[in-house]
């Protein structure tokens, strides 16, 4: 036999089954999760990108710098541009650009104990008027710094990579030696 529904239980139960649904939580969940999950995905693409970066220009540096060390650099009358082609040259697939966010210093130091040469980015932007090129003679202790301005989309990204008031970020790599006796 059936029982007929007592119509106050019914009631309550169409109000609280509209509490229980769970048809669009999904949908909601997502779209509250979606943005900052995707948000870190990219900071971590472009952290890794300017990771990679970072290794191709200190081979680059390193490559480049033996031109000097070996002094093919001085025997071939190699130029700052020249310089920086060459390294240029060897950034793999990020060569196209290269040449404009590329900065080289190549300088004879007195000793490696104290270098002391001037930081382009103390008065809190890029300032290349002390930089030069000059690579030395044979038994000259040399510094080789490279800078290369990678620009960031990420906003926090480029806060915390930059110490420049306009929030450039500049990957560095260095390289110091002493000349090898090729004369």
């Amino acid at each position: 036999m059936i029982r007929p529904r007592a119509p106050l239980r019914s009631g309550l139960r169409r109000r609280t089954g509209f509490w229980r649904a769970r048809d669009g939580s999904t949908a909601v969940e997502f779209a509250m999760v979606a943005l900052p999950f995707f948000f870190m995905m990219f900071a971590i693409l472009e952290l890794g990108l300017v990771f990679v970066i970072d290794s191709i220009l200190d081979n680059a540096t390193a490559e480049t710098s033996r031109l000097v060390r070996t002094g093919r650099a001085e025997s071939s009358g190699m130029t700052a541009e020249q310089f920086k082609t060459t390294l240029c040259g060897r950034m793999s697939i990020f060569q196209a650009d290269c040449d404009a966010r590329a900065t080289v210093d190549v300088r004879v130091i007195p000793n490696f104990s104290t270098p002391n040469p001037p930081d382009p980015m103390a008065s809190g932007s890029f300032q290349t008027s002390g930089l030069g090129y000059d690579d030395g003679s044979a038994g000259s202790t040399m510094l080789i710094r490279v800078w290369y301005k990678q620009p960031l989309v990420t906003p926090f990204m480029n806060e915390g990579l930059s110490r420049l008031k306009d929030g450039s970020a500049y990957l560095t790599a260095t390289a110091v030696f002493r000349n090898e006796p090729f004369n």
